[in-house]
């Protein structure tokens, strides 16, 4: 955080300030006219550097209540398809955005496993495909080409959604059911969260994630927070 700060007043473009924040892979979004950041460290930093109007959202947090993901997946699909299956793809694989949306027919037609290199890591990480999720893919992809993109952009011929499309789709259907602190990333800590509440093993889930330690994932899926919260309002005297 201290070098992007650092490096920032040297840099008078706001496009390439923009590019400076992901390539320390910190997630922005234009958004509704304000610039949007999940990464809360740098909550002065993305407001002070990128200009009038700029706002740093607090970092995603997980859908913990399994109605409002059942919403979110009904309202969605009234959407469209491809926006259903998105969110499908997200909570039932635990795969970063940059990890779904190049994702052609091909590399999941008739498979039973999802297969991945991951972009941010570059570490290999295979897991089953959920039978709710394959179903869903299996009945989207019946009528589709294998080269085209799974979630492909009704611009152009074949070119899949943007990162900003995908933030837009998810946000908008969150603050539909008063769900405000929502992204892309949100899939990825669902999928997390509620595979720590089935289990109750943060191992599992830190493996799963690819996380350096068991309390990253605890904070990442919310968990420390949550006993936080439920400590203080427990408390007795």
């Amino acid at each position: 955080m201290h070098l992007i700060c650092a490096m920032l007043p040297k840099i008078t473009n706001l496009k390439n300030r923009c590019r400076l924040f992901r390539g320390f892979g910190v997630e922005l979004c234009y958004h509704r006219k304000r610039w949007r950041s999940t990464h809360v460290p740098l909550h002065f930093c993305v407001q002070k550097y990128l200009g009038e109007g700029a706002r740093a959202l607090n970092a995603v947090e997980p859908i913990k209540d399994p109605e409002r993901i059942k919403d979110m997946e009904d309202y969605l699909k009234e959407q469209s398809e491809r926006n259903a299956l998105l969110f499908l793809y997200g909570i039932y694989s635990g795969f970063r955005v940059s990890d779904i949306l190049d994702k052609r027919v091909r590399d999941v037609k008739g498979k039973v496993d999802f297969d991945v290199m991951e972009k941010k890591t570059g570490k290999a990480r295979k897991i089953p495909i959920h039978p709710k999720l394959k179903k869903a893919i299996d009945a989207y992809i019946a009528d589709k080409k294998d080269y085209e993109f799974l979630f492909k952009s009704r611009k152009g011929r074949n070119a899949p959604i943007s990162r900003q499309q995908a933030y837009r789709i998810l946000s908008d259907a969150g603050e539909r059911f008063g769900l405000r602190l929502i992204g892309t990333h949100t899939m990825r800590k669902t999928f997390g969260y509620h595979l720590y509440v089935q289990t109750k093993d943060i191992y599992l889930v830190q493996s799963v994630l690819g996380h350096s330690s068991p309390e990253v994932t605890k904070v990442y899926i919310g968990i420390t927070r949550e006993r936080m919260y439920d400590a203080i309002r427990c408390l007795k005297y």
